[in-house]
């Protein structure tokens, strides 16, 4: 049974209720082009896409963007930074806080409509108070076009790239798709969703049969494995990743790239374990040019104040998984500028 709650105007109407100023548009198509520019090969930066595992309250997320604007200006000539504003939170079991987009206060019950504009009125501010435009999570397909207009990064999660909707819709979206390796680890599942993201499209989409023109931006985030009995499995070491390289060599796929989720099943969820996996990622880098042209950059998960809590008492500490802190999260990432 489906008891009808609130009527959730289409896409259209809310964006141009609450549209992008069109001074940040042009911002926003800088950072779309810096973003495609490192995933083609165009450019030699590295992308590290960075911030809390789930935007909770805007205010904190601004702050840590305000941070990590004025922290680009010293490392822009070698990396492309984007802001992680996750607003959609996958729950391994379906029940729990599930993001900004269904709950916009955390403490009070779901409120959809609410959550839209407030994700709208974030990304926004976000983007007016550091110059940079953000990534977010495809949780939920039908849901991408109240926001798409606002993001130069979308990632397609563990448990979303076997789905079929998830990589026919990325195949329609005009920009970077960064598409993760399943919670089993299997590579080719992967590639075969990058394959599917990158193709012609025809299916059906919110009350229309659409047609996409694929994304050759689509590409590859490896981000660890869950074996049967729980264990997590990293896929960031230098086997692995050629391992990757290799199957992409006989794919055919277009772009070929692999961005590092150096947080979840890579470091087993011990955020500070981030630091290591870069530092080792980057002399990886160093010692095999085929293993640095295919390996793009980074996904880190960190806030202002490091670790998580269960209850919003700490202004700017997750409520989600645990995060590096605003200190660890600088060093790392001028030491990966001078690293590059």
């Amino acid at each position: 049974m489906f008891e009808k709650q609130i009527k959730i105007p289409e896409p259209e109407e809310i964006v141009n209720a609450l549209p992008m100023p069109e001074s940040l548009k042009r911002v926003k198509a800088e950072r779309d082009r810096l973003v495609t520019d490192v995933i083609t090969g165009k450019s030699n930066k590295l992308l590290v896409i960075v911030g809390p595992c789930s935007a909770h309250e805007a205010a904190p997320v601004l702050e840590y963007v305000k941070r990590l604007g004025k922290l680009n200006e010293r490392v822009k000539d070698k990396l492309v930074l984007v802001p992680r504003i996750y607003t959609n939170k996958p729950r391994s079991r379906g029940v729990g806080y599930k993001g900004m987009f269904s709950q916009p206060d955390p403490t009070k019950s779901e409120d959809i409509l609410k959550g839209i504009y407030a994700i709208r009125s974030l990304n926004i501010n976000a983007i007016e108070a550091s110059g940079l435009a953000a990534a977010d999570e495809m949780l939920y397909p039908a849901n991408i076009h109240y926001v798409e207009d606002l993001l130069s990064y979308i990632a397609v999660g563990a448990r979303s790239c076997e789905n079929q909707l998830h990589r026919l819709v990325a195949s329609g979206v005009d920009g970077c798709v960064g598409i993760k390796n399943p919670m089993s680890g299997s590579v080719q599942v992967m590639l075969n969703s990058i394959y599917a993201a990158q193709s012609e499209q025809v299916f059906k989409l919110n009350g229309w049969q659409v047609k996409t023109g694929g994304n050759p931006l689509a590409h590859g985030i490896l981000r660890g494995a869950v074996d049967g009995y729980g264990n997590d499995i990293p896929n960031f070491h230098y086997e692995t990743v050629m391992q990757t390289a290799e199957g992409y060599a006989k794919s055919g796929l277009k772009n070929p790239a692999i961005i590092i989720d150096a947080n979840h099943s890579n470091s087993g969820k011990r955020f500070k374990q981030q630091i290591r996996i870069c530092e080792e990622v980057m002399q990886n880098r160093l010692y095999d040019a085929d293993f640095k042209r295919i390996v793009k950059g980074f996904m880190l998960e960190s806030f202002l104040e490091e670790g998580n809590q269960s209850a919003d008492l700490v202004f700017g500490k997750s409520i989600t998984d645990p995060c590096l802190g605003w200190c660890d999260t600088e060093r790392l990432i001028l030491d990966l500028a001078e690293k590059v």
